[in-house]
């Protein structure tokens, strides 16, 4: 015989799922449409990838979050957009298909139907008529279409360049598709070795944009790490080109440097293994040691070579540059610590004022010069990398680093040795890749000029295979569709496809107007959706905190550029969650096997139970366990709210208790509901949603106590636990005698007067001793609060015998009585 559940979620749950879907409850209003008089308010979620495995709890943080925003904002007056769609381009479903044969377009709408399964199972309140699908033609069509937008601004290219190449997948992989392990980098997908090899690629300019991106940070409210991060990684500095010629041969070497003050102090050159000029620079006998140093340098990654506590290593060219100033032979070197990404792949060593160059001076005993002291003498040290006085530099000794910069590069620059510079480490956007499964490019080639397709040909449509492999060299797999490539007359179509990221540099805006056949969106719903500021709220991972927001950024801007869309920021207000660990407190993996899998749990203890679980494990931006003897809490507190409206008749059936009264509470309960009403509503502002359950559980522990019930508070109690909990609180609702749903139900208000405390707590004490606490009205005097410990059983007894000697009152804190000593 099956248990009998706390109260019938299975039952309720299913229902009202199907109430919303069916009549489209959550369906915003676009502008002219009923509703749209409102004020706008568009809260969005990092759309998922849909992968085989299905959804595990860590994804439903986000969007239970946001979810309770939505709903929240729906309560409060607000014509709320909160869409879901499907980022479903991708790497793991080609895999899939090269493993099993099954067309990934097949396994990807399966996926995606279970997906949805599982995020409509958890009653969030998405408008789903606005759901998309990344890999459909009438969506990628718009991707291809923005795409032809770059191009013509000349933000897009073809180029040669070393990127990872995985000989097993067949296929270039991004640098965030790299895993870097102690046996060297390998692929995030099945874990194979990866090498770097030079392949024809598309970019995008986003280095073009880079000053924009940087400004643009200054208009959002985003974590300040997050800023941090992708200022970081954009990576302004300014400074100095520094022209070197080189002893013997007709060849100049560029640096770029922040510190020109200390250009005195250098004592070698160091280039990048990449450079191109080490194969001219190097001298015959030292070539193979060169070659081999420069080929075990390509295995690396930009973060191993960068690393400040690794050892330095590097070879010699066997050649010299000479100094601008005062012509010193200063040795040039090749070392993987210097990169070709930044700057011009070559850095003047200073090694008395940059850790890097003292490290590798120290390795390999090269000299040391100082030329900047300290201003506090206790700060200087051996290799001092701060700013100070300008020392044994000629014309600039004595300058503080701040003019010594200027007057060096304006000596730089009258002598035609140098020029002030602005650079970052951002590098253009590897938008390419040698797979089958994602947007074709909208290109034609003719020889080797790319001719973009028009527009009224979109979509270029991805043409069926049977065999989604690249080729042994790299070779996308669409060069096996020659009746695709081919058109005849030497055109070619180009066969590499987008990266997944061009799908999701743009959804949010396709949601404002996704059934649109003429525009990627209207410009009017455009503007009614994103102005003032962009997205009101962005909700999602950190692990996103640079490439998908900084190329999300970089697309919109080259949009708003052109006059598309109206405002110069996509998402203005970002809150990260933090991450769902397993129960051995390691991140949720398949190989670990330690994810937790909601569709259980909602069979066991309903959707609403796991939603409140999810949101009391702490704060939304903190990392924390999961822990699956947890959920008896929420759903105890689930069970006691649900008795509060409802008993068993004699049939064990659930029917509306009889003594729920239509009349006003008393003072003290009066006081709690508005006081519970300020503060959930004030933790929800504040994304402080564990604390908002903490007070609602309160608010439910005293009215259980109470003998009476009374409609209004019970009433106001659904509404303020129904984003958390909204299938519970609508049944009950209900059950209320309400025939509408709840969802777009005024949110409580709070009267202020109840806000301030009227009784506060005294301690009373006996010869100092704490012997009781009693509740006084605020303000007492201190006879009446005399009278009142007097009377209260626990204190009396202690003073019925005896004599007191005096009182001490510390008014609105303390009574102490002084007896009389025997």
């Amino acid at each position: 015989m099956p248990v009998r559940k706390a109260y019938p979620f299975d039952v309720i749950e299913p229902k009202w799922q199907h109430y919303w879907l069916e009549r489209e409850l959550f369906r915003s209003a676009d502008p002219g449409e009923m509703g749209s008089e409102k004020p706008k308010f568009y809260v969005l979620d990092m759309f998922p990838y849909p992968s085989g495995s299905g959804l595990h709890v860590g994804h439903l943080e986000g969007y239970t979050a946001s979810d309770i925003v939505a709903r929240y904002k729906r309560m409060k007056g607000f014509n709320v957009l909160h869409p879901m769609g499907w980022d479903a381009f991708g790497l793991p479903a080609e895999q899939h298909a090269i493993l099993t044969g099954t067309h990934p377009a097949l396994t990807t709408k399966q996926n995606i139907d279970n997906f949805r399964r599982q995020i409509q199972s958890m009653g969030f309140s998405y408008d789903w008529r606005r759901e998309i699908n990344t890999t459909d033609p009438s969506y990628y069509k718009w991707t291809q279409w923005i795409f032809k937008r770059l191009f013509e601004k000349g933000l897009a290219y073809v180029a040669e360049a070393p990127v990872w190449y995985c000989p097993k997948l067949k296929t270039v992989l991004a640098n965030e598709e790299i895993v870097h392990t102690p046996e060297g980098p390998r692929s995030e997908r099945g874990n194979h070795p990866v090498i770097k090899k030079p392949f024809r690629q598309w970019f995008l300019k986003i280095t073009a944009y880079a000053e924009k991106l940087l400004e643009g940070l200054e208009l959002v409210e985003w974590p300040e790490s997050i800023k941090e991060m992708q200022r970081h990684w954009i990576g302004k500095s300014e400074g100095a080109v520094v022209k070197f010629s080189v002893e013997g041969k007709d060849i100049e070497i560029e640096v770029f440097t922040t510190r020109p003050d200390t250009l005195f102090g250098v004592t070698f050159l160091v280039l990048a293994p990449e450079n191109p000029l080490v194969t001219k620079l190097t001298e015959s006998g030292f070539k193979e040691l060169v070659e081999q140093y420069c080929a075990s340098a390509s295995l690396k990654t930009d973060l191993e070579r960068t690393e400040l506590s690794k050892n330095k290593t590097g070879v010699w060219t066997g050649s010299f540059a000479i100094h601008p100033i005062t012509n010193e032979k200063l040795p040039i070197w090749v070392s993987d610590y210097v990169l070709m990404t930044y700057g011009t792949g070559a850095i003047m060593a200073v090694p008395a004022h940059d850790r890097r160059d003292y490290d590798f001076a120290k390795t390999f005993c090269l000299p040391i010069k100082k030329v900047v002291t300290a201003e506090r003498i206790e700060e200087d040290t051996e290799c001092y990398t701060g700013e100070g006085i300008t020392v044994h530099s000629g014309f600039i000794s004595g300058l503080t680093t701040k003019e010594a910069k200027e007057k060096i590069i304006q000596w730089l620059e009258e002598k035609k040795l140098g020029k002030r510079m602005v650079q970052y480490k951002l590098r253009d956007w590897l938008f390419s890749r040698q797979r089958y499964w994602g947007e074709p490019f909208p290109i034609i080639w003719k020889e080797n000029t790319p001719i973009p397709v028009p527009d009224e040909e979109l979509p270029v449509l991805l043409p069926d295979l049977e065999d989604f492999t690249p080729t042994d060299e790299g070779i996308a797999p669409l060069a096996r569709k020659k009746d695709w490539v081919e058109l005849g007359n030497g055109l070619k179509r180009e066969v590499n496809t987008m990266p997944q990221w061009a799908g999701s540099c743009w959804y949010y805006l396709r949601y404002c107007d996704p059934s649109n056949k003429e525009a990627p969106f209207a410009a009017e719903k455009e503007r009614y959706w994103m102005c003032p500021h962009g997205v009101d709220l962005y909700i999602g991972g950190a692990e996103h905190a640079v490439l998908h927001l900084l190329y999300a950024r970089f697309w919109h801007k080259v949009l708003y550029d052109i006059g598309l869309v109206s405002t110069p920021e996509p998402f203005y207000k970002l809150v990260n969650q933090g991450v769902i660990l397993g129960e051995d407190n390691q991140k949720m993996s398949k190989s670990r096997g330690n994810i937790v899998n909601p569709d259980a749990i909602v069979q066991e203890y309903g959707a609403d139970t796991l939603r409140l679980f999810e949101m009391f494990l702490g704060p939304l931006q903190q990392s924390k366990p999961w822990s699956s003897k947890g959920l008896e809490g929420p759903h105890r507190f689930l069970a006691r709210v649900w008795r509060l409206f409802m008993d068993e008749d004699g049939e064990g059936l659930w029917i509306l208790r009889k003594d729920i009264l239509d009349e006003e509470a008393p003072s003290h309960i009066q006081r709690l509901r508005h006081q519970t009403i300020a503060g959930v509503t004030e933790d929800i502002e504040n994304f402080q949603f564990h604390t908002a359950i903490a007070k609602l559980m309160t608010f439910v522990n005293e009215l259980t106590k109470e003998k009476k019930r009374w409609k209004k508070v019970l009433e106001d109690l659904l509404l303020l636990l129904s984003p958390f909990a909204p299938h519970i609180c609508e049944e009950l609702w209900q059950k209320m005698g309400h025939k509408d749903s709840l969802a777009y139900e005024p949110w409580p208000k709070y009267d202020p007067k109840y806000l301030i405390d009227e009784d506060i707590e005294l301690i009373v004490q006996i010869d100092g001793k704490v012997r009781g606490r009693i509740m006084v009205k605020k303000g007492i005097e201190k006879e009446e609060a005399i009278r009142k410990a007097k009377e209260t059983e626990a204190i009396g007894k202690w003073l019925e015998k005896a004599t007191i000697s005096k009182v001490i009152y510390v008014p609105e804190k303390l009574l102490n009585f002084v007896l009389v000593k025997n």
